[in-house]
């Protein structure tokens, strides 16, 4: 059941808040992985299909500071000899993306397709203390803009695989970041989106939502990648984060004294909703967009 509360988010978020009647709001998001789309399976085994498809899911819950209470996969496999090895395959690294996540699956189905197509259902909730979920729309003026960590990664990751060098995990087994996602939850964020298609573009959709302009003074650059990669690359499912600056600057403390990374402040916003630049200059939607037809 939908309650009236829900309908401020809109479909303006990548997952949906539900509320349930005697409960608290459920916080439900699907995702896609799709050969030759999302996944590069010539640099992936199935495994690191599996753990991306739940992972990238995961990251929309952390995104508004949800914990996961269960997945559904719906996992499409190319018939063939070959089929059940790919499934299994597949399903190994939804499991353990499931252990490190502590997100267990619930259900699911498997069919055949033309190729690979690995679908996975995420729901969450928000836990009292520190308000309900964050929308990418709540964004105010004069806030700070932290982002939890360098971005690129995977790009510069799938760059080097397919140059046939070794390592790529960044691309091959991201993490969904829960445990910052609730914390700068309960600390004040007033917006979150995670770098899933990239972090300018990602950012320029968090400042529509909210109806504002952004100023950043500096982007932080994962090792290896480019400033390029780390704008417009995508799947770092790093958080960007605005909230007032005393919650920023508690955010920090609360981070360290957590044992997680510090997140690193990258601007501010501002209330002319044009004025979105980089070191003064005018910054496109750098990264990835689906194009349909």
């Amino acid at each position: 059941m939908v309650g009236n509360g829900n309908e401020a988010f809109g479909l303006r978020d990548d997952a949906a808040v539900l509320e349930v009647p005697g409960g608290g709001p459920l916080v439900v998001s699907v995702d896609s992985v799709v050969e030759g789309v999302h996944v590069d399976l010539s640099v992936c085994s199935p495994g690191d299909v599996g753990w991306k498809a739940l992972m990238g899911a995961l990251s929309d819950l952390a995104a508004m500071g949800a914990t996961p209470l269960g997945a559904l996969v719906a996992l499409c496999v190319p018939g063939g000899s070959g089929g059940g090895d790919v499934a299994l395959g597949v399903m190994a690294g939804v499991s353990e993306a499931a252990a490190a996540s502590g997100c267990p699956v619930v259900g699911g189905d498997v069919s055949e397709a033309g190729e690979l197509v690995v679908t996975v259902t995420v729901l969450g909730t928000v836990e009292a203390g520190g308000g309900g979920p964050v929308s990418r729309a709540g964004a105010l003026p004069g806030d700070v803009v932290l982002v939890t960590g360098p971005c690129g990664g995977s790009a510069a990751g799938l760059r080097e695989l397919r140059a046939g060098d070794s390592g790529g995990e960044a691309y091959r087994r991201p993490v969904a970041l829960l445990a910052e996602g609730e914390a700068a939850r309960v600390i004040g964020a007033h917006a979150m989106i995670d770098v899933s298609d990239g972090l300018a573009l990602d950012l320029h959709r968090l400042a529509d939502a909210s109806g504002v302009g952004f100023r950043l003074e500096d982007v932080p650059v994962a090792e290896g990648a480019t400033l390029e990669e780390a704008l417009g690359g995508g799947e770092d499912y790093e958080l960007v984060i605005t909230a007032g600056a005393s919650a920023a600057d508690g955010m920090k403390a609360s981070f360290a004294a957590d044992g997680l990374r510090e997140p690193v402040r990258i601007g501010v916003i501002v209330d002319e909703p044009t004025t979105r630049t980089l070191h003064g200059q005018d910054l496109g939607r750098l990264g990835w967009q689906h194009r349909l037809g």
